[in-house]
């Protein structure tokens, strides 16, 4: 009887740690293989088309939608800014990038709840499985890297360096390879998954300049997406082009684009690339060509005959009809939401599915079966989140910062919908380019602790951030009709009062973390060695120093309010080129700003490794090289090696 009592005890523990070890791993299936491809997205369906999925990026959660019922079902708890999500095959698993908690979330579909996490490298944004869903690859964005997962094991197995800022990602239907768009600059890489190994890179062409420069040219950038067709033949990749060697002006320097990759040969297709004023080429009732903006996400009808580019800074769906020459035969304007940003398609090509990144809900159309039916809205919106813990101030800023929509606020922000903040600053940070303008060459500044660093502008001619009506009119083309010399009405003024609230909470921009620390954070010993030559012989610290490695916040007046009266704090460090002009001042500041071309405000270090290239015309490549052409005495006495080390120790600031 004994026995019997001591072997039931055995048999009861041994099944209660099978139990704890079943719940704590979320123990897996790998039953289950994908035929078809897929890419990493904000907004995803599963196969049948039931239900819908979607990353509530500032919310910090994933609702699941009933498809049928147009509800939603469930709103589950993740990690602090969810970006992009994948299902498992078997579609039991939904896997969460956190991108600023640097982890996966895995999301149990049945239980409607997290059951475990796997960590990542810095800011992860793309993940997706392989088609036999036992391994997991993690695009992380600020690492540079793809991580690769196994995971029966839950444990990473290699990470590919894969290049800068590498973000979305998507997978062949025979799962031999996975596709990296880098998100700056116009590079995508080609993962052979049987290796775990980079095979190629594929570069997007820049559109050549064009006499008439309203039309299409630059340089690709701000690559959102890589779509696979459903021949997985071609991917299509919506981007922008930027003109960087005209003056800088909303309809010159901007322009959304759609480029399509041969796959079999994995070479872009030229001749198939859709422009605006080409293929994205559709007419209003006045014979206008409606202006679109940002293009973002890209769903293709199952049978392969159109496609639906979502443009989130204009808020509109552009049909491409791909059995009718593959241009744009319809603009849906104005999707029921704000910031379009990811669209599903049901299975039977009847419905779309628009997910609106800051209203936060889904936007429902039917896109009607035959060839020649017009895609339309279909009813109410479905609400995705229960409550918006942004403070409404906030989240009016970030709604304007994100849209190019001429027509939603008490004022244009860009003229005929052409751009958003978002245009250049992309995702509201840089876009590592340099524009032509009025004063010379300027480098795209991060908006990382923009309020925060004092001066605005390069050579700290503003002030007030009401002041930036001065870029909206002369680069944006947005808010014409009003004086800049003159108070702005109060509902205008709100538009700013709301940005300034968005860019100065320090959850909106932090300073991304540093890949040149140990996983705890700790200093190499080059890196120590920079931080006392940076503090002590090389003078860096003199101006770069505080809190935000700045003293920009020292230029206030007797009251202690900033002002660009005070120029005590810009310094000619020898960065000024031929190309840079003296300015007189600006109705803003009442004409009393005048600028030499020589001196320039003191910018933050922190997430500085981050913001290459460097100096106001982005004319020096590496830290090393900005550190070296500081034209001080201090600097000139480093040697080589010094310099290197300081650029080690500025390389970790975050």
């Amino acid at each position: 009887m004994k026995k019997l009592i001591l072997f039931l005890l055995a048999g009861l523990i041994a099944a209660a740690i099978a139990g704890c070890t079943n719940k704590a791993s979320g123990t897996m299936r790998f039953d289950t293989t994908r035929e078809y491809a897929v890419n990493s997205n904000n907004i995803v369906m599963n196969k049948e088309g039931s239900m819908i999925y979607t990353a509530n990026i500032d919310i910090n959660t994933v609702s699941f939608i009933d498809a049928k019922k147009q509800k939603v079902v469930a709103e589950v708890k993740v990690g602090k800014e969810p970006r992009q999500m994948t299902l498992s095959p078997d579609e039991k698993y939904l896997y969460v990038a956190n991108m600023y908690d640097n982890k996966i979330d895995i999301v149990s579909i049945k239980d409607k709840k997290v059951i475990e996490s796997l960590e990542t490298g810095i800011e992860p944004f793309g993940v997706l499985t392989s088609q036999d869903g036992k391994t997991l690859y993690v695009a992380n964005y600020r690492s540079g890297t793809v991580s690769v997962f196994d995971l029966q094991k839950k444990k990473q197995i290699k990470e590919i360096e894969v290049g800068d800022r590498p973000r979305s990602l998507a997978i062949t239907a025979d799962g031999g390879k996975i596709y990296v768009p880098q998100y700056l600059n116009g590079s995508i890489t080609v993962i052979d998954t049987a290796q775990n190994k980079v095979i190629k890179e594929i570069e997007l062409a820049e559109s050549p300049n064009k006499s008439d420069q309203k039309k299409s040219q630059g340089i690709p950038n701000s690559l959102e997406q890589f779509v696979i067709s459903p021949d997985g033949k071609t991917a299509w990749v919506p981007h922008m082009l930027t003109n960087v060697d005209t003056p800088i002006h909303f309809e010159e320097t901007i322009f959304p684009a759609i480029s399509v990759i041969d796959l079999e040969r994995d070479v872009e297709i030229l001749d198939e690339r859709k422009e605006l004023f080409d293929e994205i080429n559709v007419s209003d009732s006045q014979n206008q060509t409606i202006i679109v903006s940002n293009p973002y996400d890209i769903a293709f009808k199952p049978d392969g005959s159109k496609a639906y580019a979502v443009m989130s800074g204009s808020e509109d769906l552009v049909v491409f009809d791909l059995k009718r020459g593959g241009n744009a035969t319809q603009i849906v304007r104005r999707i029921n939401g704000n910031n379009p940003r990811g669209a599903v398609v049901s299975p039977d090509g009847e419905s779309l599915f628009v997910h609106n990144a800051m209203s936060h809900d889904l936007s429902v159309l039917k896109a009607g079966g035959g060839s020649y039916s017009r895609v339309k809205a279909a009813g109410e919106s479905i609400a995705l989140v229960s409550n918006d813990p942004m403070d409404p101030l906030e989240r009016e800023g970030k709604t304007i910062f994100y849209s190019a929509n001429s027509d939603e606020y008490a004022a244009d922000i860009t003229g005929n919908n052409w751009m958003s903040c978002a245009s250049c600053h992309a995702d509201g940070d840089m876009n590592g380019l340099t524009l032509t303008t009025p004063k010379g060459p300027r480098n795209v500044p991060s908006n990382v602790l923009t309020t925060k660093t004092g001066l605005f502008m390069w050579d700290g001619t503003r002030d007030d951030f009401e002041d930036y009506l001065l870029t909206v009119q002369g680069e944006m083309g947005g808010m014409m009709k009003y004086d800049p010399g003159q108070p702005l009405p109060k509902d205008v003024a709100h538009m700013y009062d709301a940005m300034f609230a968005f860019l100065d909470n320090p959850e909106s921009f932090p300073p991304p973390k540093s890949p040149y620390r140990s996983k705890n954070g700790e200093l190499s010993k080059a890196a120590l060695e920079g931080k006392e030559l940076f503090e002590g012989k090389a003078g860096c610290i003199s101006c770069h120093g505080g809190e935000n490695f700045t003293d920009s916040v020292k230029a206030v007046d007797g009251n202690g309010d900033l002002t660009t009266d005070n120029q005590d704090f810009l310094y000619d460090i020898g960065s000024a080129s031929t190309l840079d002009k003296e300015s007189a001042g600006d109705a803003r500041a009442a004409m009393k700003n005048a600028r030499d071309h020589k001196r320039f405000d003191t910018p933050t270090l922190r997430g500085v490794w981050a913001t290459a290239p460097y100096f106001h015309d982005g004319s020096a490549k590496t830290l090393e090289e900005a550190i070296s052409r500081h034209s001080t005495k201090e600097v000139t006495d480093l040697t080589k090696g010094e310099i290197v080390k300081i650029a080690e120790y500025v390389g970790t600031l975050e």
